[in-house]
């Protein structure tokens, strides 16, 4: 991969670019902080840099891990909710009143950022709701509705916000893969051209469709995740279709 610029990209929420970085290196790969891209640092830096916040609502509520908490820091982002013990808790009988008055609502929340939460509970969303309904913006790092661990699927980030679009009614604005406002991200911070460069990925719906809609040169399935070659085989319209594949990433290796 001599003289190639390659971009970590990933939709996991629960974990900073140096948290990935140091995953990378205890792998073996070579990596540096910059050239990972994770959706908790696209998210915050969409809500630095873009979102024009009024001044008095510029704190973010947190459905999500450390991760989250680390990259709005990075983008110095006031942010409540997340990892505070304070809301790992079981609602009681006040706090419904507390949330319907408003005198358990931080008035300086503009935004609803969710992710991928392990510690997700009834008070979280119903305080994230509440936030929602008095006028925040409501963003996902990415809305997977499933992430592969230990070869099944679990969870995902498009689970922790499923129950505040059902109550919303709407999607939210969404900042990791497949969304383009990410790629925009990505391809304003490093100057590169799409095509000239190729998506790696092992997930069609995310992975996949994210470079076709970026309008990138190539897609390289990889069938070491979620996705398998029979998910595109056939001729079925709307299927999201790599350009080449991979069994495994050592295959490039000739």
């Amino acid at each position: 991969m001599a003289g190639k610029q390659i971009v970590f990209v990933t939709n996991n929420s629960t974990k900073s670019r140096a948290d990935y970085r140091r995953k990378l290196v205890s792998m073996g790969i070579p990596a540096e902080v910059e050239e990972v891209f994770g959706s908790a640092y696209s998210a915050a830096i969409y809500i630095s840099r873009i979102l024009d916040l009024p001044a008095d609502k510029r704190t973010v509520f947190v459905l999500g891990e450390s991760g989250i908490e680390t990259e709005l820091d990075s983008e110095n982002v006031p942010h409540i909710g997340g990892t505070d013990p304070s809301v790992y808790r079981d609602i009681q009988a006040s706090d419904y009143a507390a949330i319907a008055t408003g005198t358990a609502l931080d008035p300086s929340v503009g935004v609803v950022l969710a992710g991928l939460d392990f510690h997700v509970n009834y008070l979280k969303l119903a305080l994230a709701y509440h936030y929602i309904q008095r006028g925040a913006v409501f963003l996902a790092t990415n809305v997977d509705s499933t992430l592969p661990n230990q070869k099944t699927l679990f969870p995902g980030a498009g689970a922790i916000s499923a129950p505040l679009v059902k109550m919303v009614g709407r999607e939210p604005v969404a900042l990791g893969k497949p969304s383009q406002a990410m790629m925009d991200a990505i391809e304003g911070k490093f100057q590169f051209k799409r095509e000239r460069a190729c998506m790696v990925g092992d997930r069609l719906d995310t992975d996949i469709k994210f470079g076709i809609e970026g309008k990138l040169g190539g897609t390289l399935a990889v069938l070491t995740g979620v996705s398998q070659k029979k998910d595109w085989e056939g001729e079925e319209e709307g299927v999201v279709r790599p350009m080449a594949y991979v069994d495994t990433l050592g295959d490039l290796l000739g």
